[in-house]
């Protein structure tokens, strides 16, 4: 069975983000991001392989391969081209959620946002709750 990469590091979450994002604009939208995330969620904010900050964790199985694992509920990176949230997990009600974000761009499993005003934060927090909701129905919780 195949390892995932991307695993739970020791890595202080602080010093990460002021050594992975790039400008000062990511260095203050990781930070806010942090905290509306451990305030919303309650769970401690951990770096994931070389670039993620996770929060809380399960346990995933693949429906197509016999790859499983654990992985961070929610998350962002802070990359060079756009902070990656990856909040959604096309649960019931995400799509609309969605119209309600603001400006982004979705990708397979995230939504890249240039800075965090643009998206609408209480949108998020819907996001966010729906996910971690969905996931732990799917997978249980750990």
């Amino acid at each position: 069975m195949a390892e995932p990469k991307t695993k739970q590091t020791e890595e202080n979450v602080i010093d990460f983000v002021n050594s992975f994002a790039d400008t000062e604009q990511k260095k203050q939208d990781s930070f806010e991001l942090i905290k509306l995330f451990q305030d919303f969620t309650g769970y401690e904010p951990e770096v994931w392989g070389p670039s993620i900050i996770g929060f809380g964790v399960y346990h995933y199985k693949s429906e197509r391969s016999r790859q499983e694992g654990d992985w961070p509920l929610i998350g962002f990176s802070p990359r060079k081209a756009a902070i990656s949230l990856y909040v959604y997990s096309d649960a019931p009600g995400q799509q609309d959620l969605l119209k309600e974000l603001g400006k982004f761009k979705m990708g397979k499993g995230c939504i890249y946002v240039k800075k965090l005003s643009d998206i609408n934060q209480d949108a998020l927090k819907k996001m966010v709750n729906t996910t971690i909701e969905f996931l732990q129905q799917k997978y249980g919780s750990k």
